[in-house]
């Protein structure tokens, strides 16, 4: 259901803007995107649009991100913006593995790709990339991060969402909380092809001073290249970044 305060409505459409990427959206994609009706989709995005919190191609009819949020975003990452310490930990992930490296971010019931890069194996996945936005418990990154929540959250989570909707029957309660249990047990998370079948996903989460898990380091590539034992080898060199990245972001302060 969509948020009954403007300023939330406003962030559901930035927020369905930013998985649109450079591709744009019509009023009405974004309407379906956020659940609003699209009167008020179109009042909301002609008011941001007045700010320069987006921008429309009048000839397409489609919504871009504005020019304003470029503004505000540089602003803000002085402060925020941890890619300048996660690109080495990406940069060897993709050299050691030859696969498709990632750093993704926690946003509330999300997470948001911040990097990648890709190793020399030319099959890619492309599941992910920057700017996509997945729900917690999709994508290995948001596994991983919603297994290592306590159990209270999960449970909140897993009782206000409905992923089956859109992903499909693997998504529901059952089987997503044994992926949980297998990721706690493991201490990383795999995703074998529930998004796109044949492409495999794993990921370790980076956690913040609090000790939540904030960040994940990600890998992406085609089955066959995911296959014990070298699953538990590209397993154990995701911890060992995850814990190398956790402690050079609280060294830093970073939240």
């Amino acid at each position: 259901m969509p948020p009954v305060n403007l300023i939330g409505r406003a962030a559901l459409v930035l927020r369905a803007l930013s998985v649109a990427g450079g591709a744009g959206a019509s009023t009405s994609d974004l309407a379906r995107a956020t659940g609003l009706a699209r009167p008020t989709a179109h009042r909301l995005l002609a008011a941001l649009a007045d700010e320069g919190f987006v921008d429309r191609d009048h000839r397409s009819g489609q919504w871009y991100l504005g020019p304003e949020l470029y503004l505000l975003g540089e602003s803000a990452a002085a402060r925020y913006d941890v890619t300048q310490y996660a690109r080495d930990s990406v940069h060897r992930l993709a050299a050691a593995t030859g696969e498709s490296a990632f750093f993704s971010a926690r946003r509330g019931d999300e997470t948001v790709c911040l990097l990648r890069e890709d190793g020399d194996f030319p099959i890619r996945s492309f599941v992910l990339y920057e700017g996509a936005r997945f729900p917690l418990g999709v994508v290995s990154a948001g596994l991983v991060v919603l297994s290592l929540l306590d159990d209270r959250e999960i449970d909140e989570y897993l009782a206000r969402v409905d992923l089956t909707g859109r992903w499909g029957a693997a998504h529901g309660g059952r089987p997503l909380r044994a992926r949980i249990a297998e990721t706690r047990e493991r201490g990383y998370a795999v995703n074998p092809g529930l998004v796109v079948e044949g492409s495999w996903g794993m990921a370790a989460a980076v956690f913040g001073p609090g000790g939540d898990p904030a960040w994940a380091l990600t890998l992406t590539g085609v089955e066959s290249r995911f296959r014990e034992p070298r699953r538990a080898q590209m397993g154990a060199l995701l911890l060992k970044e995850a814990h190398a990245l956790t402690t050079v972001l609280r060294q830093r302060g970073q939240r």
